[in-house]
């Protein structure tokens, strides 16, 4: 769980961009060595603002009685250290292969972009007679409660296989070539600075509960803030 390693990659020409890559092992159970990791490379992304992209590598899911040891404030730095990493000014790219539940179905939950293998199958924990409350139940909730296949794992744990997990755009893509399927997305997302992905990341997530009015002024200051980048660059170029 706390395997964090850096790459260093370059994209058609862009300037080289250091791939951060996090493993979560979704059969292990919560503990305080799953958030320092996460907490980990999200303060190695913040040093590196812009340079950074995040590979959450992600599979397991708990079997038995995995809740035993938990309590509440663990799982709210668990659920911190996760928001933290939703936030991040880096494109956050998961690699979900096999049961993906627990740790692994959280942190899938908070990524930009979600590549999965053919076996892959998102799995809400169930212990004690019931689902794990935990805030994948609110992500996958705010994302579509309406849709059966969601409905069945926030009630009753039923996995959600991977090709509802697609129709549902839970996941981006599947694949047979996780590393074909990387270097694309890596070169789809190499060219977006990652501070201004982050304020366009909040701005859609602050869409589904902000009026058009709250809106407005939070938008016109990003507006302005874009245009006064690009008449700085254009400045520096002349």
């Amino acid at each position: 769980m706390k395997d964090v390693k850096s790459t260093v990659s370059t994209i058609d020409g862009q300037p080289e961009h250091e791939d951060l890559t996090l493993r979560i092992d979704g059969s292990r159970p919560l503990s305080a060595e799953a958030v320092a990791a996460v907490n980990a490379v999200c303060d190695r992304t913040e040093d590196r603002e812009g340079q950074v992209r995040v590979i959450v590598q992600l599979s397991g899911a708990p079997q038995g009685e995995w809740a035993g040891e938990l309590t509440v404030p663990l799982v709210s730095k668990w659920e911190r250290a996760l928001r933290r990493l939703e936030r991040l000014p880096a494109t956050i790219i998961a690699i979900a292969d096999g049961d993906c539940g627990g740790l692994a179905l959280d942190a899938l939950l908070a990524t930009d972009y979600r590549i999965a293998t053919g076996s892959v199958r998102l799995v809400v924990p169930v212990g004690d007679g019931a689902t794990w409350p935990g805030m994948a139940l609110y992500r996958l909730a705010s994302h579509g409660a309406g849709a059966a296949a969601i409905r069945r794992a926030v009630l009753f744990g039923d996995p959600i296989e991977a090709a509802d997990a697609l129709a549902l755009q839970l996941i981006d893509e599947l694949t047979d070539d996780v590393e074909s399927a990387l270097a694309v997305a890596a070169e789809r997302t190499g060219a977006i600075l990652g501070s201004e992905l982050a304020i366009r990341r909040q701005l859609m997530f602050d869409a589904a509960t902000v009026s058009f009015e709250e809106a407005l002024g939070v938008h016109l200051a990003a507006c302005d803030r874009a245009l006064r980048r690009a008449a700085a660059k254009a400045v520096a170029v002349a």
